[in-house]
């Protein structure tokens, strides 16, 4: 993507291309970069190069040179930003109906920890994310169909609570593409995530869409244990106030008395 964006910007502003070859700056700008891909990329040279990667493959970009990459496609597409408008815009934000609590640093903990026969399902985004802006009514959806007394939706913006993120484990990085996470909560406890994690710290590819989520979660199963419970909750009989034990009474006095 940090390589294509810039392309697909210069593919946007073709009416302009000629004013660009009329100035050397532009052309040699545009060599230096296609030198730059074609270097690390073809193998013959790419092996005399130093990298940083895990794995030693000198011929594939390292974490340093894609952020670069990416920094030098964020410059590209500001300067573009008229012609990049179609493809920077994010989804609007969601502002439909919903059964979802919004979490902030404390009351994540504490909501959690209240009642641990309540399953929680909760989403941890940014609002900064294209992702999960797409995910937005599909999550609020969910939460009108499953959402009961043992069963509840909530979300927490790591954007703004950075210290959610690194207690529960969740990077922010866009290198990573762990945004947006689910992560179910039985008695208080993580019991699954998505999308998983491998070793490297990325996530596993993993398409949130209502199906994937349905059966990934057993939403289904969750919902209908969840109002067995609530209603095994309604039908316990209350506790009554005990009434007072009667004082003796003196002799004398009839049953009625009594």
């Amino acid at each position: 993507m940090a390589v294509l964006a810039p392309l697909i910007a210069l593919v946007y502003s073709v009416p302009r291309l000629s004013r660009w070859l009329a100035r050397p700056y532009y052309l040699l700008s545009a060599l230096l970069s296609a030198a730059f891909v074609l270097v690390r990329k073809l193998p013959p040279v790419c092996h005399s190069l130093p990298t940083q990667r895990e794995d030693g493959n000198p011929c594939d970009f390292d974490w340093r040179e894609v952020e670069i990459l990416m920094f030098l496609s964020a410059i590209v597409m500001m300067k573009n930003r008229r012609s990049m408008f179609l493809m920077t815009c994010k989804p609007p934000l969601y502002m439909g109906p919903e059964y979802i609590k919004y979490f902030n640093d404390k009351t994540i903990d504490e909501e959690l920890e209240q009642d641990k026969r309540v399953t929680w399902i909760v989403e941890f985004f940014a609002n900064w994310s294209n992702d999960c802006q797409s995910f937005a009514p599909i999550y609020a959806d969910l939460s009108l169909k499953y959402n009961c007394t043992g069963l509840n939706f909530g979300k927490v913006d790591v954007g703004r609570y950075t210290d959610v993120s690194t207690r529960y484990q969740v990077s922010m990085s866009p290198l990573t593409k762990q945004l947006p996470t689910l992560i179910l909560f039985q008695g208080g406890k993580e019991v699954m995530r998505r999308p998983q994690i491998d070793k490297k710290g990325r996530a596993v590819s993993w398409t949130f869409s209502e199906e994937n989520v349905i059966r990934e979660f057993n939403l289904n199963e969750l919902y209908q244990r969840a109002k067995k419970l609530s209603k095994a909750g309604d039908n316990t009989p209350e506790e009554h106030p005990v009434a007072p034990v009667p004082t003796a009474v003196p002799d004398g006095e009839s049953k009625k008395d009594k």
